[in-house]
Protein backbone atom coordinates (compact mmCIF):
# COMPACT_ATOMS: atom_id res chain seq x y z
CA UNK A 1 0.00 0.00 0.00
CA UNK A 2 2.68 2.34 -0.94
CA UNK A 3 2.55 4.97 -3.16
CA UNK A 4 4.38 3.21 -5.83
CA UNK A 5 2.90 0.05 -5.14
CA UNK A 6 -0.71 2.41 -5.84
CA UNK A 7 1.10 4.47 -8.22
CA UNK A 8 1.73 1.50 -10.57
CA UNK A 9 -1.67 -0.37 -10.02
CA UNK A 10 -3.39 3.22 -10.81
CA UNK A 11 -1.14 3.44 -14.07
CA UNK A 12 -1.56 -0.17 -14.94
CA UNK A 13 -5.64 0.07 -14.23
CA UNK A 14 -6.42 3.24 -16.84
CA UNK A 15 -3.82 2.08 -19.21
CA UNK A 16 -5.70 -1.53 -19.78
CA UNK A 17 -8.85 -0.12 -20.18
CA UNK A 18 -7.88 2.52 -22.42
CA UNK A 19 -6.05 -0.13 -24.71
CA UNK A 20 -9.06 -2.10 -24.71
CA UNK A 21 -10.68 0.43 -27.05
CA UNK A 22 -6.96 1.56 -29.22
CA UNK A 23 -6.82 -1.83 -31.55
CA UNK A 24 -10.53 -1.61 -32.09
CA UNK A 25 -10.55 1.94 -33.10
CA UNK A 26 -6.95 1.51 -35.50
CA UNK A 27 -9.02 -1.40 -37.23
CA UNK A 28 -12.34 -0.56 -37.50
CA UNK A 29 -11.59 2.59 -39.02
CA UNK A 30 -10.33 1.13 -42.46
CA UNK A 31 -13.45 -1.02 -42.49
CA UNK A 32 -15.67 1.51 -42.53
CA UNK A 33 -13.48 3.73 -44.51
CA UNK A 34 -13.68 0.71 -47.28
CA UNK A 35 -17.38 -0.05 -46.76
CA UNK A 36 -17.87 3.79 -47.58
CA UNK A 37 -15.35 3.99 -50.40
CA UNK A 38 -17.30 0.65 -52.32
CA UNK A 39 -20.57 2.54 -52.00
CA UNK A 40 -19.42 5.64 -53.57
CA UNK A 41 -17.87 3.23 -56.65
CA UNK A 42 -21.46 0.97 -56.60
CA UNK A 43 -24.02 2.86 -55.37
CA UNK A 44 -25.01 -0.23 -53.85
CA UNK A 45 -26.85 0.57 -50.34
CA UNK A 46 -25.91 -1.96 -49.09
CA UNK A 47 -22.53 -0.85 -49.03
CA UNK A 48 -23.96 2.34 -47.44
CA UNK A 49 -25.57 0.24 -44.44
CA UNK A 50 -22.88 -1.50 -43.92
CA UNK A 51 -20.42 1.87 -43.06
CA UNK A 52 -23.29 3.25 -41.24
CA UNK A 53 -23.75 0.19 -38.90
CA UNK A 54 -20.12 -0.16 -38.61
CA UNK A 55 -19.36 3.25 -38.17
CA UNK A 56 -21.35 4.07 -35.47
CA UNK A 57 -19.99 1.09 -33.54
CA UNK A 58 -16.64 2.75 -34.59
CA UNK A 59 -18.02 6.28 -33.32
CA UNK A 60 -19.14 4.48 -29.77
CA UNK A 61 -15.81 3.46 -29.49
CA UNK A 62 -13.67 6.07 -30.46
CA UNK A 63 -15.60 8.22 -28.19
CA UNK A 64 -14.91 6.36 -24.70
CA UNK A 65 -11.31 5.64 -26.10
CA UNK A 66 -10.72 9.75 -26.25
CA UNK A 67 -11.94 9.99 -22.97
CA UNK A 68 -9.67 7.15 -21.14
CA UNK A 69 -6.96 8.10 -23.42
CA UNK A 70 -6.70 12.01 -21.99
CA UNK A 71 -6.47 10.67 -18.46
CA UNK A 72 -3.05 8.65 -19.42
CA UNK A 73 -1.30 12.03 -20.20
CA UNK A 74 -2.33 14.02 -17.16
CA UNK A 75 -0.59 10.81 -15.13
CA UNK A 76 2.63 11.94 -16.18
CA UNK A 77 3.00 14.65 -14.51
CA UNK A 78 0.44 13.94 -11.41
CA UNK A 79 2.01 10.29 -10.39
CA UNK A 80 5.18 10.03 -12.52
CA UNK A 81 6.83 13.28 -12.13
CA UNK A 82 9.94 12.38 -11.64
CA UNK A 83 9.47 10.66 -15.08
CA UNK A 84 8.33 13.89 -16.80
CA UNK A 85 11.51 15.81 -15.18
CA UNK A 86 14.03 13.10 -16.46
CA UNK A 87 12.88 12.24 -19.87
CA UNK A 88 10.35 15.11 -20.47
CA UNK A 89 12.62 16.41 -23.11
CA UNK A 90 12.58 13.28 -25.22
CA UNK A 91 9.10 11.61 -24.07
CA UNK A 92 6.73 14.72 -24.63
CA UNK A 93 7.94 15.81 -28.34
CA UNK A 94 6.10 12.77 -29.67
CA UNK A 95 3.55 13.10 -27.62
CA UNK A 96 2.75 16.96 -28.76
CA UNK A 97 3.23 15.69 -32.22
CA UNK A 98 0.09 12.81 -31.56
CA UNK A 99 -1.82 15.44 -30.07
CA UNK A 100 -1.38 18.76 -32.77
CA UNK A 101 -0.92 16.14 -35.82
CA UNK A 102 -2.83 13.11 -35.57
CA UNK A 103 -5.20 13.37 -33.05
CA UNK A 104 -6.74 16.98 -34.34
CA UNK A 105 -6.51 15.26 -37.94
CA UNK A 106 -8.73 12.16 -36.90
CA UNK A 107 -10.96 13.97 -34.29
CA UNK A 108 -11.50 17.13 -37.25
CA UNK A 109 -12.97 14.78 -40.10
CA UNK A 110 -14.59 12.59 -37.95
CA UNK A 111 -16.89 15.05 -37.68
CA UNK A 112 -16.65 16.12 -41.19
CA UNK A 113 -17.65 12.72 -42.09
CA UNK A 114 -20.39 12.13 -39.90
CA UNK A 115 -22.43 15.36 -40.70
CA UNK A 116 -20.88 16.30 -43.79
CA UNK A 117 -22.96 13.97 -46.21
CA UNK A 118 -24.97 15.54 -49.14
CA UNK A 119 -23.56 18.90 -47.30
CA UNK A 120 -19.80 18.41 -49.08
CA UNK A 121 -18.87 16.95 -52.35
CA UNK A 122 -18.56 13.11 -52.10
CA UNK A 123 -14.90 12.96 -52.57
CA UNK A 124 -14.44 15.08 -49.79
CA UNK A 125 -16.87 13.05 -47.96
CA UNK A 126 -15.48 9.78 -48.91
CA UNK A 127 -11.37 11.04 -48.06
CA UNK A 128 -12.86 12.44 -44.79
CA UNK A 129 -13.24 8.95 -43.22
CA UNK A 130 -10.10 7.69 -44.94
CA UNK A 131 -8.18 10.62 -43.09
CA UNK A 132 -9.72 8.99 -39.74
CA UNK A 133 -8.22 5.82 -40.53
CA UNK A 134 -4.95 7.64 -41.15
CA UNK A 135 -5.12 9.89 -38.53
CA UNK A 136 -5.94 7.11 -35.80
CA UNK A 137 -3.02 5.02 -36.72
CA UNK A 138 -0.39 7.86 -36.93
CA UNK A 139 -1.45 8.75 -33.55
CA UNK A 140 -0.45 4.78 -32.75
CA UNK A 141 2.39 5.91 -34.22
CA UNK A 142 3.82 8.29 -32.52
CA UNK A 143 2.30 7.01 -28.97
CA UNK A 144 4.42 3.77 -29.67
CA UNK A 145 7.18 5.43 -30.74
CA UNK A 146 7.46 7.18 -27.50
CA UNK A 147 6.63 3.48 -25.87
CA UNK A 148 9.61 2.21 -27.97
CA UNK A 149 12.30 4.99 -26.51
CA UNK A 150 11.46 3.42 -23.08
CA UNK A 151 12.04 -0.12 -24.41
CA UNK A 152 14.88 1.02 -26.49
CA UNK A 153 16.67 4.62 -25.80
CA UNK A 154 17.99 6.02 -28.80
CA UNK A 155 19.44 9.73 -29.77
CA UNK A 156 19.79 11.07 -26.19
CA UNK A 157 22.18 12.09 -23.72
CA UNK A 158 22.49 13.01 -20.21
CA UNK A 159 23.11 16.16 -19.24
CA UNK A 160 25.33 15.95 -16.16
CA UNK A 161 24.42 19.53 -14.93
CA UNK A 162 20.72 18.73 -14.52
CA UNK A 163 20.60 15.06 -14.51
CA UNK A 164 17.93 15.05 -17.46
CA UNK A 165 18.04 13.11 -20.52
CA UNK A 166 17.68 15.16 -23.76
CA UNK A 167 17.66 14.38 -27.12
CA UNK A 168 19.68 15.28 -29.51
CA UNK A 169 19.10 12.71 -32.78
CA UNK A 170 15.44 13.45 -33.71
CA UNK A 171 15.58 10.87 -36.26
CA UNK A 172 17.42 7.86 -34.27
CA UNK A 173 13.85 8.39 -32.52
CA UNK A 174 11.55 7.93 -35.29
CA UNK A 175 13.39 5.43 -36.77
CA UNK A 176 13.86 3.25 -33.74
CA UNK A 177 13.46 -0.46 -34.19
CA UNK A 178 11.54 -0.67 -31.36
CA UNK A 179 8.66 1.49 -31.83
CA UNK A 180 8.22 0.55 -35.89
CA UNK A 181 8.13 -3.37 -34.21
CA UNK A 182 5.49 -1.97 -31.94
CA UNK A 183 3.91 -0.45 -34.68
CA UNK A 184 3.68 -3.56 -37.30
CA UNK A 185 2.53 -5.56 -33.94
CA UNK A 186 -0.24 -3.07 -32.99
CA UNK A 187 -1.78 -2.25 -36.28
CA UNK A 188 -2.14 -5.92 -37.63
CA UNK A 189 -4.05 -6.46 -33.83
CA UNK A 190 -6.22 -3.58 -34.53
CA UNK A 191 -7.21 -5.04 -37.29
CA UNK A 192 -7.66 -8.67 -36.27
CA UNK A 193 -9.88 -7.20 -33.14
CA UNK A 194 -12.36 -5.19 -35.61
CA UNK A 195 -12.58 -8.33 -37.91
CA UNK A 196 -13.59 -10.46 -34.80
CA UNK A 197 -16.32 -8.01 -33.71
CA UNK A 198 -17.79 -8.03 -37.29
CA UNK A 199 -17.46 -12.02 -37.30
CA UNK A 200 -19.06 -12.02 -34.25
CA UNK A 201 -21.56 -9.29 -34.29
CA UNK A 202 -22.53 -10.46 -38.51
CA UNK A 203 -22.57 -13.98 -37.37
CA UNK A 204 -25.43 -12.97 -34.28
CA UNK A 205 -27.69 -11.17 -37.34
CA UNK A 206 -27.02 -14.05 -39.63
CA UNK A 207 -28.18 -16.87 -37.45
CA UNK A 208 -31.59 -14.75 -36.69
CA UNK A 209 -31.75 -14.46 -40.63
CA UNK A 210 -31.38 -10.16 -40.50
CA UNK A 211 -29.77 -8.36 -43.67
CA UNK A 212 -28.18 -11.61 -44.94
CA UNK A 213 -26.80 -9.95 -47.87
CA UNK A 214 -24.86 -7.30 -45.26
CA UNK A 215 -24.11 -9.42 -42.66
CA UNK A 216 -22.85 -12.12 -45.21
CA UNK A 217 -20.81 -9.84 -47.07
CA UNK A 218 -19.22 -8.09 -43.61
CA UNK A 219 -18.52 -11.78 -42.34
CA UNK A 220 -16.96 -12.98 -45.64
CA UNK A 221 -14.65 -9.46 -45.52
CA UNK A 222 -13.62 -10.15 -41.74
CA UNK A 223 -12.56 -14.23 -42.28
CA UNK A 224 -10.30 -12.59 -44.77
CA UNK A 225 -8.81 -9.77 -43.35
CA UNK A 226 -9.19 -12.00 -39.60
CA UNK A 227 -6.41 -14.58 -41.19
CA UNK A 228 -4.20 -12.50 -42.70
CA UNK A 229 -3.71 -9.69 -39.53
CA UNK A 230 -3.78 -12.76 -37.20
CA UNK A 231 -1.29 -14.07 -39.05
CA UNK A 232 1.22 -10.69 -39.75
CA UNK A 233 0.41 -10.33 -35.75
CA UNK A 234 2.48 -13.62 -35.27
CA UNK A 235 5.00 -12.80 -37.70
CA UNK A 236 5.43 -9.26 -36.17
CA UNK A 237 5.35 -11.14 -32.11
CA UNK A 238 8.05 -13.17 -33.39
CA UNK A 239 10.15 -10.44 -35.04
CA UNK A 240 9.55 -8.19 -31.81
CA UNK A 241 10.62 -11.16 -29.59
CA UNK A 242 14.23 -11.43 -31.24
CA UNK A 243 15.20 -7.69 -31.38
CA UNK A 244 14.15 -8.10 -27.29
CA UNK A 245 16.25 -10.95 -27.16
CA UNK A 246 19.23 -8.47 -28.37
CA UNK A 247 18.31 -4.97 -26.65
CA UNK A 248 16.06 -6.74 -23.68
CA UNK A 249 17.76 -10.43 -22.92
CA UNK A 250 16.30 -10.12 -19.28
CA UNK A 251 12.63 -9.94 -20.58
CA UNK A 252 12.92 -12.74 -23.11
CA UNK A 253 14.34 -14.80 -20.66
CA UNK A 254 12.12 -14.31 -18.29
CA UNK A 255 8.52 -14.84 -20.90
CA UNK A 256 10.25 -18.25 -20.85
CA UNK A 257 10.92 -18.92 -17.38
CA UNK A 258 14.77 -19.84 -18.82
CA UNK A 259 16.64 -19.49 -15.65
CA UNK A 260 20.13 -21.02 -16.83
CA UNK A 261 22.03 -20.69 -19.78
CA UNK A 262 22.24 -23.53 -22.43
CA UNK A 263 23.07 -23.95 -26.14
CA UNK A 264 21.09 -24.84 -27.79
CA UNK A 265 18.05 -23.85 -25.38
CA UNK A 266 14.28 -25.37 -24.98
CA UNK A 267 11.51 -23.37 -24.89
CA UNK A 268 8.82 -24.30 -22.10
CA UNK A 269 5.44 -25.34 -23.35
CA UNK A 270 3.73 -25.39 -19.85
CA UNK A 271 5.31 -25.34 -16.27
CA UNK A 272 2.93 -26.09 -13.44
CA UNK A 273 4.99 -24.90 -9.84
CA UNK A 274 6.59 -21.94 -8.74
CA UNK A 275 9.14 -21.08 -11.98
CA UNK A 276 11.70 -20.74 -10.18
CA UNK A 277 13.13 -24.23 -11.40
CA UNK A 278 13.43 -25.61 -8.03
CA UNK A 279 9.99 -26.41 -6.85
CA UNK A 280 8.47 -27.38 -10.37
CA UNK A 281 5.35 -29.72 -10.42
CA UNK A 282 5.55 -30.68 -13.99
CA UNK A 283 6.92 -29.20 -16.71
CA UNK A 284 6.84 -29.61 -20.34
CA UNK A 285 9.25 -28.59 -23.11
CA UNK A 286 9.79 -28.89 -26.65
CA UNK A 287 12.70 -31.28 -25.54
CA UNK A 288 9.85 -34.07 -25.00
CA UNK A 289 9.06 -34.33 -28.45
CA UNK A 290 12.25 -34.69 -29.90
CA UNK A 291 12.28 -30.86 -31.08
CA UNK A 292 15.56 -28.70 -29.55
CA UNK A 293 16.70 -25.88 -29.81
CA UNK A 294 13.35 -23.76 -30.12
CA UNK A 295 13.92 -21.23 -27.86
CA UNK A 296 17.24 -21.02 -29.72
CA UNK A 297 15.45 -20.45 -33.23
CA UNK A 298 12.85 -17.93 -31.40
CA UNK A 299 15.89 -15.77 -30.52
CA UNK A 300 18.01 -15.94 -33.17
CA UNK A 301 16.08 -17.94 -36.16
CA UNK A 302 19.20 -20.04 -35.12
CA UNK A 303 18.40 -23.78 -33.54
CA UNK A 304 22.40 -23.62 -31.53
CA UNK A 305 22.79 -20.46 -30.53
CA UNK A 306 23.14 -19.97 -26.48
CA UNK A 307 20.25 -17.76 -24.66
CA UNK A 308 21.23 -16.38 -21.15
CA UNK A 309 19.75 -17.62 -17.74
CA UNK A 310 18.28 -15.02 -15.93
CA UNK A 311 20.92 -15.83 -13.19
CA UNK A 312 23.37 -14.51 -15.49
CA UNK A 313 21.65 -11.31 -16.51
CA UNK A 314 20.95 -11.30 -12.87
CA UNK A 315 24.50 -11.01 -12.11
CA UNK A 316 25.54 -9.29 -15.42
CA UNK A 317 23.04 -6.67 -14.13
CA UNK A 318 24.28 -6.13 -10.23
CA UNK A 319 27.68 -5.90 -12.25
CA UNK A 320 26.80 -2.94 -14.34
CA UNK A 321 24.08 -0.87 -12.77
CA UNK A 322 24.82 -1.76 -9.00
CA UNK A 323 23.04 -4.32 -6.39
CA UNK A 324 19.24 -4.76 -7.14
CA UNK A 325 16.78 -7.11 -8.11
CA UNK A 326 16.79 -6.77 -12.13
CA UNK A 327 14.50 -9.72 -12.65
CA UNK A 328 10.59 -9.20 -13.73
CA UNK A 329 7.66 -10.80 -11.69
CA UNK A 330 8.48 -14.43 -13.76
CA UNK A 331 4.14 -15.33 -13.34
CA UNK A 332 3.29 -12.34 -15.02
CA UNK A 333 5.78 -12.57 -18.07
CA UNK A 334 5.33 -16.22 -18.14
CA UNK A 335 1.59 -17.04 -18.19
CA UNK A 336 0.84 -13.46 -20.06
CA UNK A 337 3.16 -14.60 -23.41
CA UNK A 338 1.10 -18.22 -23.37
CA UNK A 339 -2.03 -16.46 -23.02
CA UNK A 340 -1.41 -14.26 -25.90
CA UNK A 341 0.35 -16.89 -28.11
CA UNK A 342 -2.01 -19.35 -27.12
CA UNK A 343 -5.16 -17.16 -28.50
CA UNK A 344 -3.59 -15.61 -31.50
CA UNK A 345 -3.09 -19.11 -32.58
CA UNK A 346 -6.31 -19.81 -32.00
CA UNK A 347 -7.35 -16.84 -34.03
CA UNK A 348 -5.36 -17.90 -36.70
CA UNK A 349 -6.82 -21.16 -36.90
CA UNK A 350 -11.36 -19.60 -36.05
CA UNK A 351 -10.61 -17.79 -39.03
CA UNK A 352 -9.08 -20.48 -41.37
CA UNK A 353 -12.29 -22.53 -40.47
CA UNK A 354 -14.57 -19.84 -41.13
CA UNK A 355 -12.94 -18.94 -44.55
CA UNK A 356 -13.11 -22.79 -45.72
CA UNK A 357 -17.40 -22.53 -44.08
CA UNK A 358 -18.06 -19.85 -46.41
CA UNK A 359 -18.29 -22.34 -49.44
CA UNK A 360 -21.56 -23.38 -48.01
CA UNK A 361 -24.71 -21.62 -47.08
CA UNK A 362 -23.66 -20.56 -43.19
CA UNK A 363 -27.02 -19.04 -42.22
CA UNK A 364 -28.16 -22.42 -41.47
CA UNK A 365 -25.04 -23.43 -39.79
CA UNK A 366 -25.66 -24.64 -35.96
CA UNK A 367 -22.34 -24.01 -35.30
CA UNK A 368 -23.01 -20.10 -35.97
CA UNK A 369 -24.86 -19.61 -32.81
CA UNK A 370 -21.13 -19.51 -31.00
CA UNK A 371 -19.41 -17.49 -33.24
CA UNK A 372 -20.20 -14.24 -31.46
CA UNK A 373 -17.96 -15.03 -28.37
CA UNK A 374 -15.05 -14.78 -30.41
CA UNK A 375 -14.98 -11.45 -30.25
CA UNK A 376 -13.46 -11.61 -26.81
CA UNK A 377 -10.51 -13.34 -27.97
CA UNK A 378 -8.50 -10.78 -29.47
CA UNK A 379 -9.33 -8.51 -26.40
CA UNK A 380 -7.35 -11.24 -24.46
CA UNK A 381 -4.54 -11.14 -26.54
CA UNK A 382 -4.46 -7.79 -26.81
CA UNK A 383 -4.16 -7.09 -23.07
CA UNK A 384 -2.06 -10.17 -22.10
CA UNK A 385 0.60 -8.41 -24.65
CA UNK A 386 0.52 -4.62 -23.57
CA UNK A 387 0.43 -6.07 -19.81
CA UNK A 388 3.85 -8.95 -21.17
CA UNK A 389 5.15 -5.43 -22.78
CA UNK A 390 5.33 -3.08 -19.45
CA UNK A 391 5.90 -5.68 -16.80
CA UNK A 392 8.67 -7.61 -18.55
CA UNK A 393 11.04 -4.49 -18.51
CA UNK A 394 10.45 -4.40 -14.46
CA UNK A 395 12.50 -2.67 -12.72
CA UNK A 396 12.54 -0.21 -15.12
CA UNK A 397 10.53 2.21 -16.04
CA UNK A 398 13.38 3.63 -18.96
CA UNK A 399 14.85 0.42 -20.08
CA UNK A 400 18.58 1.08 -18.25
CA UNK A 401 17.84 4.46 -16.97
CA UNK A 402 15.46 4.83 -14.74
CA UNK A 403 13.67 2.36 -12.49
CA UNK A 404 10.11 2.51 -11.43
CA UNK A 405 10.99 3.12 -7.96
CA UNK A 406 13.17 6.71 -9.12
CA UNK A 407 10.05 7.95 -11.11
CA UNK A 408 7.12 7.93 -8.81
CA UNK A 409 6.27 12.05 -7.82
CA UNK A 410 7.88 12.45 -4.66
CA UNK A 411 5.04 14.10 -2.52
CA UNK A 412 2.53 11.86 -3.12
CA UNK A 413 0.75 10.09 -0.24
CA UNK A 414 -1.00 6.78 0.15
CA UNK A 415 -4.23 8.26 0.86
CA UNK A 416 -3.70 10.41 -2.21
CA UNK A 417 -3.47 7.56 -4.50
CA UNK A 418 -5.99 5.49 -2.80
CA UNK A 419 -8.77 8.33 -3.36
CA UNK A 420 -7.61 8.93 -6.79
CA UNK A 421 -7.54 4.90 -7.06
CA UNK A 422 -11.34 4.33 -5.96
CA UNK A 423 -12.31 7.54 -8.08
CA UNK A 424 -10.80 5.86 -11.53
CA UNK A 425 -11.91 2.44 -10.80
CA UNK A 426 -15.87 3.30 -10.31
CA UNK A 427 -15.75 6.20 -13.08
CA UNK A 428 -14.28 3.56 -15.55
CA UNK A 429 -16.72 1.05 -14.50
CA UNK A 430 -19.34 2.88 -15.00
CA UNK A 431 -17.87 3.67 -18.43
CA UNK A 432 -17.59 -0.31 -18.98
CA UNK A 433 -21.39 -0.73 -18.01
CA UNK A 434 -21.62 2.68 -20.20
CA UNK A 435 -20.02 1.18 -23.35
CA UNK A 436 -21.16 -2.18 -23.16
CA UNK A 437 -24.89 -1.15 -23.17
CA UNK A 438 -24.27 1.23 -26.26
CA UNK A 439 -22.43 -1.58 -28.12
CA UNK A 440 -24.74 -4.02 -27.46
CA UNK A 441 -27.74 -2.12 -28.31
CA UNK A 442 -26.43 -0.38 -31.41
CA UNK A 443 -25.01 -3.81 -32.79
CA UNK A 444 -27.97 -5.54 -32.48
CA UNK A 445 -30.33 -2.97 -33.80
CA UNK A 446 -29.10 -3.68 -37.20
CA UNK A 447 -27.82 -1.36 -40.09
CA UNK A 448 -31.49 -0.27 -40.47
CA UNK A 449 -31.80 1.56 -36.74
CA UNK A 450 -28.14 3.21 -37.88
CA UNK A 451 -29.67 4.48 -40.72
CA UNK A 452 -33.15 6.01 -39.16
CA UNK A 453 -30.43 7.74 -36.42
CA UNK A 454 -28.00 8.98 -39.27
CA UNK A 455 -27.99 12.40 -41.00
CA UNK A 456 -29.96 10.77 -43.75
CA UNK A 457 -30.32 13.57 -46.63
CA UNK A 458 -30.31 13.42 -50.10
CA UNK A 459 -26.52 13.86 -51.44
CA UNK A 460 -26.92 17.58 -52.78
CA UNK A 461 -23.36 17.48 -54.37
CA UNK A 462 -24.23 14.07 -56.06
CA UNK A 463 -22.24 13.54 -59.30
CA UNK A 464 -21.10 17.50 -58.74
CA UNK A 465 -17.59 16.43 -59.04
CA UNK A 466 -17.42 12.60 -60.82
Amino acid sequence: MDPITLSRWQFGLTTVYHFLFVPLTLGLGWFVAYMQTRYYQTRDEDYRKMAKFWGKLFLINFAIGVVTGIVQEFQFGMNWSEYSRYVGDIFGAPLAIEALLAFFLESTFLGVWIFGEGRVPEKVHLASIWLVAIGSNLSALWILLANGWMQHPVGYVINEATGRAELVDFFALITNPKGWLFFWHTIAAGLATASFLILGVSAYHIVRKQNLKIFKASFQMAAIVGLISSTLVFLGGHTNGQYMFETQPMKFSAIEAHWETSAPAAFSILTIGDLTGKQEVWSLRTDAFGIHGVLSFLACNNFECEVKGVNQLQAEYEALYGPGDYIPLMVVTYWTFRFMMTVGLIMMLVSFLFLLALRKPIENAKWMKWVPWVIALPYIANTSGWILTEMGRQPWIVQGLLKVQDAVSPNLTTLDLLISLIGYTAIYGALAGAMFYLMKKYAVAGPDAAMHESVDVAPSFAGADD
